[in-house]
């Protein structure tokens, strides 16, 4: 039988790690537990993410094949939550595959350091 893992974290390279850690304090809630220059992290107790710096690294475009993962969040109203996250330094790329004829499945939105990021409804 193989051994079951718990998921600790997901760690995001980045350059400036607090920007990102408040930016993701203020979409999830969830507590800003370290906040460095060069490393910090959120969470809810169980589950965290992690922020490293990478001065260099560029971000990616979207649509793209170099998108290596992205996060999905689940919101009561995603055209709110979009309108929110925005004000707070996401970005809206145009190009929306989750937005079909039948409403909004998803809006893909990128972080303030380019990182695809998916806003779902709560039914979804």
């Amino acid at each position: 039988m193989t051994t079951k893992a718990k998921l600790l974290a997901v760690s995001l390279d980045c350059p400036e790690p607090k920007t990102l850690a408040e930016f993701y304090h203020a979409i999830t809630g969830w507590e800003i537990t370290y906040a460095e220059d060069e490393y910090a992290s959120v969470s809810d107790g169980t589950t965290n993410i992690y922020f490293g710096r990478i001065a260099e690294r560029e971000p990616v475009t979207w649509p793209s094949p170099n998108k290596q993962f992205h996060l999905d969040f689940r919101v009561p109203d995603v055209e709110r939550a979009v309108e929110e996250y925005v004000a707070l330094g996401a970005t809206r790329p145009e190009f929306q595959p989750g937005i079909t004829e039948e409403g909004v499945r998803w809006i893909v939105l990128q972080d303030p350091a380019g990182h695809a990021f998916c806003v779902c409804p709560e039914s979804s």
